[in-house]
């Protein structure tokens, strides 16, 4: 017999606070879709409290997924617990997921609140909620530097009042997964009600340990574990989804539990989330890194070949690394180019949209022989965020570099409409670019970030370029993709600048974070 372990995934949520990650309502519905064709249970959307724009963003969530369970995180307060059940409540099945912290070190520097009132507080809370949904999640924030005996009467309590789901956080990344996983056996053996909720865990980075620690806890009896993809998240990040559910499905003989998720979904689900935040993957990531199934020595080669399970413990094809694979081509009909991105996960919402997508499709097709999914993934990226940021727009790029001479670019921006142009020089074609774009738009953004990273194989792939600017402590992302790495440099320059001119979004944790 296996247990089913449920796979909650916060990338929406947790994922996006890594600096620079912030996704706009549709390219959360995106990802979102993405999540629910790969059967994830529940999908934690966001902070509906944090501002409008993640209210609407978890809103709009909820109205567009069917299967998966819907998420909305709320402080153990009042306004949070009402605004993330208005949010969820579209939801097929909607889930409030509330916290409050229970260290020593957060109590009181803090919360500046006494234990017995924080105890209220979450009681309160759970009960609270309860008024709009059966579905609560209780959370004692940093949980894993928490005192055992408090810990488990706050837990007690929580479950009393209604809470179906425990989840037990390592905030910071502090705890080893002895250590984690022992915490999470004395916790159901001590909590007397520990029988009538799900124990779940939420594991950080900090000490890269967060996906160990939550296998550690899962062999310990908890039933969910909360995770991002390619471990986005705050800090160090999260415990990835990808290597978790993998771990668990490979090794059913150690873990005696299973995931529902169709798995080879988690290479498409991984590009996408990786081409909206900018954040690239590591070409030796398990599960979803380029190099994870290579095979470079000549003994691991010759093994392989013989007998594949000499040296591959899962089969590349099983996590989505051929099975999306699908070419498109300059003859390819807008029929074809529409069902393939239907497969992605990408849907117009109206006719307009669909047409601009698809000439650039052509466009694209004239430049390079063979379109892959990566290209599509990026082309509507990039189109998606022109719609949403307006303001500034690349019009013409021309740059001058030879053997000798100091290389030149001139610039040609739409600004709300108006054609801008400047020449500068630099220290090579893409400094050259960006000097001659500040020239224009006076951005005054520090560039913290400058990466480049080829989409797929062959020499006529699209250079992915990722450009990171900071002013005044908000820190932004730009992405742009190109046959030319020279042009697609100043696109992610001109969306990371586009963004540092949008208004400013309030952090989707004001205060706190789990």
């Amino acid at each position: 017999m296996h247990d089913q372990l449920i796979i909650f995934d916060t990338t929406l949520r947790d994922g996006e606070q890594s600096p620079g990650a912030s996704m706009t309502r549709d390219e959360k519905i995106r990802i979102a879709r993405v999540l629910e064709k790969m059967r994830v249970d529940v999908i934690e959307a966001g902070f509906p409290a944090a501002s409008r724009g993640d209210f609407e963003s978890v809103q709009a969530v909820s109205k567009s997924i069917q299967d998966s369970a819907i998420c909305g995180l709320a402080r153990a307060i009042q306004g949070d617990i009402d605004r993330a059940a208005e949010a969820v409540k579209p939801a097929n099945s909607g889930r409030i997921h509330t916290f409050l912290a229970t260290s020593p070190i957060h109590m009181k520097e803090k919360l500046r609140m006494d234990p017995k009132d924080v105890l209220a507080q979450a009681e309160w809370a759970v009960k609270y909620a309860r008024q709009f949904t059966d579905d609560i999640e209780f959370s004692p924030e940093d949980a894993g530097r928490s005192e055992p005996d408090f810990l488990c009467r706050v837990v007690e309590a929580a479950i009393k009042a209604g809470a179906q789901t425990i989840n037990i956080p390592d905030t910071v990344g502090y705890n080893v997964p002895q250590q984690f996983g022992q915490l999470i056996n004395d916790l159901m053996e001590r909590v007397p009600n520990s029988d009538k909720a799900v124990w779940s865990v939420h594991c950080h980075n900090d000490l890269g340990l967060a996906v160990a620690n939550s296998l550690a806890a899962v062999l310990n009896g908890a039933r969910q574990v909360e995770c991002t993809i390619n471990g986005l998240g705050e800090r160090a990040g999260n415990a990835s989804l990808e290597e978790i559910v993998m771990a668990v499905r490979t090794r059913k003989d150690v873990f005696f539990c299973d995931t529902r998720l169709n798995t080879e979904q988690i290479v498409p689900a991984s590009r996408l989330v990786s081409g909206i935040t900018g954040f690239p993957v590591q070409p030796n990531k398990a599960i979803v890194g380029a190099n994870a199934f290579a095979h470079e020595s000549g003994i691991h080669q010759d093994g392989v070949i013989k007998k594949r399970e000499t040296y591959e413990i899962m089969r590349a094809e099983d996590v989505g690394w051929s099975a999306n694979r699908m070419v498109l081509g300059k003859h390819s009909g807008r029929n074809a180019f529409k069902m393939r991105l239907q497969d992605l996960g990408v849907e117009f919402e109206t006719e307009e949209e669909l047409n601009s997508a698809f000439a650039r499709f052509k466009d694209l097709a004239d430049k390079k022989h063979e379109i892959f999914d990566e290209d599509l993934q990026a082309l509507v990226t990039e189109e998606a965020a022109e719609h949403t940021n307006e303001h500034i727009k690349l019009t013409t790029l021309q740059v001058c570099s030879q053997t000798g001479e100091v290389p030149e670019a001139k610039i040609t921006l739409s600004v709300d409409g108006k054609e801008v142009r400047a020449t500068a020089r630099g220290s090579g074609p893409v400094d050259a670019s960006f000097k001659a774009i500040e020239k224009i738009v006076k951005s005054g953004g520090q560039l913290q970030l400058y990466s480049v990273n080829a989409l797929t194989g062959g020499a006529d792939a699209q250079g992915e370029v990722t450009v990171r600017l900071e002013k005044a402590g908000r820190v932004v992302n730009g992405l742009g993709a190109d046959t030319d790495i020279v042009i697609a440099s100043a696109k992610s320059y001109v969306m990371a600048v586009n963004k540092l001119h949008s208004k400013a979004r309030e952090h989707p944790q004001i205060d706190q974070a789990i």
